[in-house]
């Protein structure tokens, strides 16, 4: 069964598993004692701090190892607050960071009543690095930025905003959890965050490492371990696989990393060409060479999953079409594009180009089963662009009403009677799903009608569309 969810988590390297296995016998000690088992896990423990900050790009005093990734984000974020307090309370990141920094964010403001700035992203989820800038305001105390979006694959600009931070005195704090494996995060960032499970560590260890220089108080309770930043014992042998398979995947990263961007480049080639109404997210060159995402205008994001299961593909979804969350992915929601039916596949090392094709194969397939379940408009196109524009008034309109309907089914309404209306007539339709916000403007724009805007209606949102075509 081809797992295509590497940007969740990777399996064990067999570099991890080999120096996970081979420590056990030596690091079971605690390292901070004088005897010589505690001597021999604290060599072990500095070896893995050694080899970790090479690859990170920093001295090994300046990096620590945390119980997981989301720790090391709300250890950064809380400990550069508290020491940059007199500067400020200000917060600035992009809109599209991982859902972890977002709660260490919700919980600044909670806590101390600080100000948290959102930067947006353009349309490929990327920030530009002048519109930042200009979000750095007196009280800046820290700022976010992650090198490479979770969800869509597209590298931000770290170097550029780096600089603007450092003109600024204001410390960057990059996410790299996504792309260390692939190599160092380039600028001069002033903290940096990252999680083993990204590279086939063992789940439950993150990297911390914060820069000389920066003002930096770690909340308490805190203790002598790690800089008190990350207290408790540490799992010495998972820090030493973690290490080790980073290490490992480093060694294997140009190679392999050309020759995933070819198979994803197949992938966002062919699709818009096998399937009717699809979007590719994400910027098409600056982007992770293993990450490719796309919407399915009319499909349940769900639905779809399963459907790709049963296919024996394992995929994930952004969408708000599933049953963990009511509301669209806060990234695709920033990025402004289509939130229906969207899959993120994300290629693990190894994957065989057999695999890619299979997986080309059964999409069609499977969208199209997702659809006819759901009632959506036929054709290539739907509706909305067959059969000659119904008679009537130009100005004249319909009223769909989809309240308490989830997302896809608002935008299906939408385009079934789409049709029925004159050219410079318009479509309201009723929704109280979040999801319609998103949706209605990106099928506007995919089939090349006036999306007129949005207003307050007595039960959920009313949503005009004119007809121009």
């Amino acid at each position: 069964m081809p797992y295509f969810d590497a940007a969740s988590a990777l399996p064990p390297h067999p570099v991890a598993r080999q120096a996970l296995l081979a420590s056990l016998d030596e690091g079971w000690a605690d390292p901070t004692r004088l005897h010589r088992e505690g001597r021999r896990a604290g060599l072990l423990l500095d070896a893995a701090r050694e080899a970790a900050a090479e690859a990170v790009g920093c001295r090994p005093d300046e990096l620590v190892f945390t119980p997981s990734g989301t720790h090391a984000l709300h250890a950064g974020v809380s400990g550069v607050l508290a020491g940059r307090r007199r500067v400020g309370l200000g917060l600035t990141l992009s809109a599209v960071e991982h859902s972890a920094l977002l709660h260490a964010a919700a919980a600044h403001e909670a806590a101390t009543g600080g100000t948290v700035t959102e930067v947006p992203v353009d349309r490929y989820g990327a920030v530009a690095p002048e519109t930042y800038a200009g979000a750095l305001a007196d009280g800046t105390a820290l700022a976010c930025l992650q090198s490479a979006n979770h969800e869509v694959g597209t590298e931000q600009p770290v170097a550029e905003v780096a600089e603007a931070c450092r003109d600024r005195g204001v410390p960057l704090l990059v996410d790299a959890a996504q792309s260390l494996p692939w190599g160092p995060v380039e600028g001069a960032w002033s903290l940096l965050a990252a999680s083993a499970h990204k590279w086939g560590g063992p789940p439950g260890v993150g990297m911390l490492a914060v820069r000389k220089g920066v003002r930096f108080a770690p909340r308490p309770p805190v203790d002598e371990r790690e800089s008190g930043r990350a207290p408790g014992f540490p799992n010495i042998p998972a820090v030493v696989a973690a290490a080790a398979s980073l290490r490992a995947v480093r060694a294997e990263a140009a190679a392999e990393g050309a020759r995933l961007r070819g198979l994803v480049a197949r992938i966002r080639a062919r699709l818009p060409e096998l399937v009717p109404d699809v979007e590719v997210v994400g910027h098409p060159e600056l982007r992770l060479p293993h990450v490719v995402t796309f919407s399915c205008l009319y499909v349940d994001g769900e639905a779809l999953l399963h459907e790709l299961a049963r296919e024996d593909f394992s995929v994930s979804s952004g969408s708000s079409c599933t049953s963990s969350t009511l509301t669209p992915s806060h990234v695709l929601r920033a990025m402004g594009v289509l939130s229906e039916g969207n899959i993120r596949v994300s290629l693990p090392p190894g994957t065989a180009e057999a695999d890619v094709d299979r997986f080309l194969a059964v999409v069609p397939g499977a969208v199209s089963r997702v659809r006819e379940r759901l009632g959506a408009p036929g054709g290539a196109s739907g509706a909305a662009a067959s059969g000659p524009a119904a008679a009537g008034e130009p100005g004249a309109g319909l009223v769909v009403d989809a309240l308490g309907r989830r997302c896809p089914i608002p935008v299906i309404e939408l385009a079934k009677v789409f049709g029925e209306v004159p050219v410079g007539a318009t479509v309201t339709v009723l929704s109280d799903d979040e999801a319609a916000r998103l949706d209605i403007p990106a099928w506007c724009e995919m089939r090349g009608q006036e999306y007129v805007g949005e207003r307050p209606a007595d039960q959920g949102v009313a949503y005009v569309v004119r007809r121009v075509s």
